[in-house]
């Protein structure tokens, strides 16, 4: 079952590729991804699956019923762009000015599009279920996980994986973690709010900018001196707006970031002490503030019996595109496939997309590209999974 479904995919390769081109030449932003859904919906249309649109707002739920007994797998891709405009020097640039597929999940929709049409076709052979989730709105919390999980589509399923290309990481090269891999994210406002005044009478106002200040610097002791050395903590602030007029003491000031760990106790900690930390610089410097602080993504925590299939099916199959399988450290980057695994057992992995041309660039970066053999990479990848998963070779 497994060749033949690997050549299928050959035969269908360039097909993926046009699919991915076409995807990243019209990217929609999180939660608005109207046309992109209605594109990856109409792929299906003709097939003889079970389609839900809608799900969960955009997403999109293909059921593939296997021929014979068995369990039911879930493999998911997300299709949403981010805020950013392009500066990739590609033909197929995108045409939706001040949007982009930044983070590869065009390639993420037609790697896994042409893979369920292989299944699709394979279908009496399967030994169970497949259901495909193309899932919107990863890259903006809530993200589109939960709502999809919160209108059913993981009733009935057993399992989940799913698949990041990386344009940092080799292509032909497969990484793969069991237990924590990917942090949790939390995210801040706080307002500080201090009295404005004129700055030739300082000693009549209550200066915010001075606080705030004060609290940007106490901030990094969270990490550096209350969270032990071996555990993993960041408290990020990205944005101090505190603008104003040369001469005049801010009445106000707003500082909003966001804080990652890879443990729920952790996380509990750096609140605790970011508050305490808000607490005193009130006594401090006579201010009050307003403060919003709220958790989005949880800590992606794969299952260890999942990943070791993951790793036993891909290093098994023998693909040739395939160089190495290799256990990689934990991420830093938060991913709402977190959501799926809290619920059912699964393995989130990763699959090398550095581009050929020597121009790399991170995810989220104007001139982000990745490598298109990595397409054919994941495919064949998730496809040795499900031959795996089923106990087909």
């Amino acid at each position: 079952m497994l060749n033949q479904l690997l050549q299928k995919l050959d035969e269908k390769k360039e097909r993926m590729i046009e699919i991915r081109r076409y995807l990243h030449q019209h990217p929609e932003l999180s939660f608005k991804e109207e046309k992109t859904a209605q594109y990856i919906a109409d792929f299906y249309k003709d097939k003889d699956v079970n389609i839900r649109t809608n799900v969960g707002g955009y997403g999109v739920v293909v059921t593939i019923k296997g021929g014979l007994p068995g369990k039911t797998v879930a493999l998911r891709a997300d299709f949403d762009g981010l805020p950013i405009m392009e500066e990739a020097d590609v033909p197929f640039k995108s045409k939706n000015p001040g949007v982009m597929h930044a983070c590869g999940h065009d390639g993420h929709t037609a790697y896994l599009m042409i893979l369920a049409e292989a299944l699709f076709e394979m279908k009496d052979q399967l030994k169970g279920n497949v259901v495909i989730l193309h899932q919107p709105a990863e890259e903006t919390p809530p993200g589109g996980a939960m709502a999809m999980i919160e209108d059913g589509c993981l009733e009935g399923v057993d399992n989940v994986f799913g698949i990041h290309l990386m344009s940092l990481a080799d292509t032909g090269e497969v990484y793969y973690r069991a237990g924590e891999m990917q942090a949790g994210r939390s995210y801040f406002k706080v307002k500080i709010q201090g009295k404005g005044g004129h700055g030739s009478m300082p000693h009549t106002s209550n200066d915010s900018i001075v606080a705030a200040s004060h609290f940007v610097v106490a901030a990094q002791t969270i990490v550096s001196r209350r969270i032990n050395p071996f555990d993993m903590a960041t408290v990020t602030i990205g944005s101090f707006d505190g603008k104003g007029s040369f001469n005049i003491i801010k009445d106000s000031v707003e500082l909003e970031g966001d804080v990652r760990t890879m443990s729920s106790d952790i996380r509990a900690t750096v609140e605790k002490e970011f508050k305490r930390i808000l607490a005193g610089l009130a006594q401090e410097f006579d201010i009050t503030y307003d403060l919003i602080y709220s958790h989005d993504y949880p800590v992606l925590v794969n299952d260890n019996d999942m990943t070791g299939l993951v790793v036993k099916g891909i290093k098994k199959a023998q693909i040739p595109e395939i160089k190495a399988v290799i256990e990689t450290p934990p991420a830093s980057g938060s991913e709402d496939f977190a959501y799926y695994l809290q619920k059912i057992p699964g393995s989130f992995f990763y699959v090398g997309a550095k581009p050929a041309n020597g121009h790399v660039y991170p995810h989220h970066h104007p001139k982000f590209e990745i490598n298109e053999d990595s397409l054919i990479i994941a495919a064949k990848a998730m496809a040795a999974v499900v031959a795996e998963y089923f106990g087909q070779e």
